[in-house]
């Protein structure tokens, strides 16, 4: 089992750059990806995509990848073209305004165009994807192991809650048969004090039918049949080789349909009690494989 909630990292450093991927993930219904690549990588982000795609089938995932160059001292230029144009414009400006001009220009050179990055003009940025994807890997990998240590945790704790709900169905299962026969003798003696009240008489046969009616819309025995086979199924998923999250929700949605029709057909005081049990339980359940992958 896979939690869908991770962090996985990766650094690398060598005399080319310095490249460090973070991949975040926290659970969705879908998998979408949110890519924060450095420039001028940017393009990269389908490429990106398709290899998250390839590892992981769920939750939404926030990728940062990081690369920097390792630039030598000369590779940064001025764009003099680009000063002489702004300065300019500032000139124009301050004629038109009736202002005085600066007596410091240092301010244009923080202005978008001033530095020219001769390292960054000169990557290839499709050929550099393979030797990157590597690194990327390297932080799912550990994103996905981050995600298996949450997953055994979380398959535990639910293996605990399968538990609670089969202890509560257990004590269903030992209190059901009793119920038709306390009925019968509740009906049995309500029955004996109003003939003794009104003078009046009745059939047995009559109060035999009344208990055959209330046994007939009592009966619990499939949907305790149903429980139990649906518990099995969901130990099953949980302890299986892949992680199947939706289908673990489709199984618990069938699980809350038999207890909820267990406590509404039993009458028993004692079997309502464990229904509303096993319903908090479930509810934990639910909470809880939210972020099942």
């Amino acid at each position: 089992m896979l939690s869908m909630t991770g962090y996985g990292e990766c650094r690398v450093q060598n005399d080319r750059w310095s490249v460090q991927v973070e991949i975040r993930s926290v659970n969705n219904r879908h998998l979408k990806l949110v890519a924060r690549i450095s420039e001028p990588y940017v393009s990269l982000e389908a490429e990106l995509e398709r290899l998250v795609r390839e590892k992981l089938r769920r939750g939404s995932i926030h990728v940062t990848l990081r690369i920097e160059p390792n630039r030598p001292v000369d590779s940064y230029r001025l764009n003099l073209a680009a000063i002489q144009a702004y300065r300019e414009q500032y000139l124009t400006l301050c004629q038109d305004w009736n202002i005085y001009p600066p007596s410091d220009w240092l301010s244009l050179l923080s202005l978008p165009g001033i530095i020219q990055d001769h390292v960054s003009t000169g990557v290839s940025v499709h050929e550099d994807w393979p030797e990157l994807s590597k690194i990327v890997e390297v932080a799912i990998d550990r994103l996905t192991e981050s995600r298996r240590r949450e997953g055994a945790a979380m398959a535990t704790e639910l293996l605990g809650y399968s538990a609670a709900i089969r202890a509560e169905l257990q004590l269903v299962e030992a209190r059901y048969p009793h119920t038709k026969s306390e009925f019968a003798d509740r009906l049995r003696d309500r029955v004996g004090q109003l003939l003794e009240k009104y003078d009046i008489t009745i059939e047995p046969e009559q109060l035999i039918r009344e208990v055959a009616i209330f046994s007939e819309r009592s009966d619990i025995a499939e949907e305790i049949t149903r429980l139990r086979a649906h518990l099995s199924q969901y130990d099953e998923i949980i302890t299986g080789k892949t992680s199947e999250g939706r289908k673990l929700e489709f199984v618990v949605q069938e699980m809350g349909r038999e207890i909820n029709t267990l406590g509404s057909k039993s009458l028993d005081v004692a079997i309502s009690r464990s229904g509303v049990e096993m319903k908090s339980t479930l509810e934990k359940i639910r909470e809880l494989i939210q972020n099942v992958e």
